[in-house]
């Protein structure tokens, strides 16, 4: 089964950056947008950014905006998750996986991590206070 590989996690103090990488072996489809998701312990899976593979069209959940950013090196087929003024309630395991697009207009619509697939093993963020 293909699945995304996830680098670039760590230990990092509040207000530090992390630079996050997801790298795909197969040819991502051109209608599917790739996704970064966080789980804590005790927690759900939650959808932090997306990003479509073509147009790079991108979604953010509120607690992230502002802070962190997608972007898809086509050429690399990697999608990197730059964090920016991390905190506390940031840790977790962030994991990446792609799906289908939808859209609303230009908006490009989240509808949950039931939608995606070929997770990577994921990759830890630890954020001290």
């Amino acid at each position: 089964e293909a699945r995304f590989v996830e680098s670039g996690g760590g230990l990092v103090q509040t207000g530090g950056s992390l630079r996050l990488s997801c790298t795909a072996s197969w040819r991502i489809y051109d209608d599917y947008i790739i996704g970064w998701f966080r789980q804590a312990p005790g927690k759900e899976r939650e959808g932090v950014a997306c990003i479509s593979k073509i147009g790079g069209y991108t979604y953010y959940a509120d607690s992230v905006k502002d802070r962190f950013t997608i972007t898809y090196n086509q050429a690399e087929n990697t999608a990197y998750l730059q964090m920016d003024n991390l905190k506390p309630e940031d840790a977790g395991v962030y994991f990446c996986a792609n799906g289908p697009s939808s859209y609303n207009g230009d908006t490009l619509e989240y509808a949950g991590p039931q939608y995606f697939n070929s997770w990577g093993q994921g990759t830890q963020v630890t954020v001290s206070s």
